[in-house]
């Protein structure tokens, strides 16, 4: 299965998210491309130890449970699912800059030591399982914008 620790997986997405536009639209959800990328930063920030969001009490419950579901197999995650109160993206903002802080927290990954973290919803993941969470949550967010 594809991982964001592998380095032909990354830049591919890399690849993608360079791609986008402005302008690009969505094929499902109610973000615009600006908003995707931002909500995207805010993920690696989160996975990066750079920014925390409170524990959800549903994902205590249903969390790793939703997380197996995720990670299981090749599929893409599906479309329109809930997203974190504190990561939903309103307004807009500079896209090449959010664009290019993006590409540089993937980057990150080349070097990514942490063993573990606590999502706020699927709870303690260990280091293979952000692997693969995070393939399939930014390439979730590149299919939704065709790319």
């Amino acid at each position: 299965m594809k991982t964001i620790f592998d380095n032909k997986t990354r830049e591919s997405l890399i690849q993608r998210i360079n791609n986008l536009s402005a302008d690009s639209p969505n094929k499902w959800g109610k973000m615009n491309a600006y908003q995707m990328l931002k909500h995207g930063t805010m993920g690696e920030e989160m996975f990066q130890g750079q920014k925390a969001y409170k524990r959800l009490f549903i994902g205590r419950l249903f969390g790793p449970m939703a997380l197996k579901g995720i990670i299981k197999d090749e599929n893409p995650i599906k479309k329109n699912q809930p997203t974190h109160p504190e990561m939903v993206i309103k307004g807009t903002g500079d896209f090449k800059k959010e664009q290019s802080k993006w590409v540089g927290l993937l980057e990150n990954y080349s070097t990514y030591i942490t063993d573990s973290f606590v999502h706020p919803f699927f709870g303690k993941m260990d280091k293979e399982q952000i692997g693969l969470y995070i393939f399939k949550h930014t390439d979730h967010h590149l299919r939704q914008f065709g790319v």
